[in-house]
């Protein structure tokens, strides 16, 4: 009886050591991304014609997750939406941005390219779009020592995993009208841990969403230093064209008020040096 009980332990734990060659390595990919999504038919890099950028302050922005590359790709809505509030809160402070508005999902078209693009912009009467392009990968393997150890101690026979959930968020800022990328920013993570096989769906879905809020803890700081050194680019740059709207007393082209006063200032100051 001794000796089946050895060669029963030994049968369950060779079946199980072929489990864990077969299911090690598996891996799960979520990914939109911003070429497929803005240049679907495109074979090589897209050439932009040189064109002045009118941008007008505060300026209109939206957000959107770029849609992904089938059904139910990605993250679930609610989630998303979560994003991309974090997003909008940390750049709603800035004067020079007007309203921005969250895009959902199902407004944007897998391939749409900016024909899609533009209508999302004119719906929501957007100037500027911040499209979040996303590529998460998730990799599992099976944990072949916790599965001995419970089967040496031949009460329990428990399946462990260990899960390994890269990445990456990309965000685009484009001028719809121009359709010049105007800057971008990127935000990265990586989140590690194990579970039984019980629990493994749940954590693994934890460490997913986990993953993309960490990005966007990265993504948020980096978006601001790029839209930092964007507003100092263009004071310089030829090709955009700062006109505030009405009302708007920020930095970027002068409003009629301000180069009277400038005019009225220069008279006097040409009428008291003849005088002197």
């Amino acid at each position: 009886m001794r000796i089946l009980n050895i060669l029963l332990i030994a049968l369950a734990a060779s079946l199980l050591s072929s489990c864990a060659f077969m299911t090690s390595g598996r891996s799960v990919k979520q990914t939109g991304s911003m070429v497929d999504y803005l240049y679907p038919d495109a074979k090589d890099a897209p050439v932009m014609t040189p064109t002045v950028t009118r941008l007008r302050p505060p300026v209109r922005v939206g957000i959107a997750f770029v849609p992904g590359a089938g059904w139910g790709n990605g993250l679930p809505e609610t989630a998303r939406m979560k994003l991309l509030e974090r997003v909008r809160d940390s750049f709603s402070k800035h004067p020079y941005i007007g309203k921005i508005e969250i895009i959902p999902t199902q407004y944007m078209r897998a391939r749409g390219g900016f024909t899609n693009l533009e209508q999302v912009a004119r719906m929501f009467d957007v100037e500027v779009v911040a499209l979040l392009s996303y590529d998460q990968v998730q990799f599992n393997d099976s944990n072949a020592l916790s599965m001995l150890y419970w089967t040496i101690i031949g009460a329990y026979v428990v399946h462990g995993d260990q899960y390994d959930v890269q990445t990456m968020l990309d965000a685009s800022v484009f001028d719809v009208q121009s359709h010049k990328l105007l800057f971008r920013a990127p935000g990265t993570s990586q989140v590690k841990g194990s579970a039984s096989m019980a629990g493994f769906s749940e954590k693994s879905r934890a460490a997913q969403t986990e993953g993309y809020n960490a990005a966007v803890d990265q993504l948020i700081p980096n978006l601001q230093a790029e839209l930092d050194n964007f507003r100092e680019r263009i004071k310089h740059d030829a090709n955009y064209q700062v006109e505030n709207k009405q009302g708007y007393k920020g930095g970027g082209a002068m409003d009629w008020a301000s180069l009277a006063l400038v005019a009225l200032l220069a008279g006097l100051a040409w009428r008291l040096r003849r005088r002197g």
